[in-house]
């Protein structure tokens, strides 16, 4: 994982977006990629929360204003926290209750949470495992997506 004691959100907010644009859209890890970047309709927002409590607001905030906004003005939010969540576990857990603001939000169906971590690791899998880079990135991440 990236030292992240001194790093500013605009510094994150680059580091994200060479990922997503070298990574995610290089590599072609989805295909659906592509296309909102090309039109200038995926957002990068650096939370600067202290605690959990902090960043489930900002999660709120973005997923209403994804909600209220049309798919042709933004079609996705990344969520970024470089340093509130440094261990996968406490990231991992924090997932259900990321998924429980979506259904509070009224958003079940209209919006799911992809999570992307630095180290990433899908149940069943060893660390190293090759699938796991498909949902690692430079910093804890919830990418906040359409479901259309």
């Amino acid at each position: 994982m990236t030292d992240t004691t001194h790093l500013d959100t605009n510094t994150v907010s680059e580091h994200t977006k060479q990922w997503l644009e070298k990574a995610v859209i290089g590599l072609n890890l989805c295909p659906f990629a592509k296309a909102p970047h090309v039109k200038n309709l995926v957002r990068i927002v650096v939370s600067e929360a202290r605690h959990l409590d902090g960043f489930l607001e900002d999660l709120d905030r973005e997923l209403q204003l994804l909600g209220n906004k049309p798919a042709s003005e933004l079609e996705t939010t990344l969520l970024v926290h470089p340093t509130l969540f440094p261990d996968f576990e406490t990231f991992n857990q924090m997932l259900e209750i990321a998924d429980d603001a979506v259904v509070e939000n009224e958003l079940e169906g209209i919006i799911q949470i992809a999570p992307f971590h630095p180290d990433f690791q899908f149940e069943g899998t060893e660390a190293d495992d090759i699938s796991n880079y498909t949902n690692r990135s430079p910093y804890p991440t919830l990418h906040l997506i359409r479901e259309d």
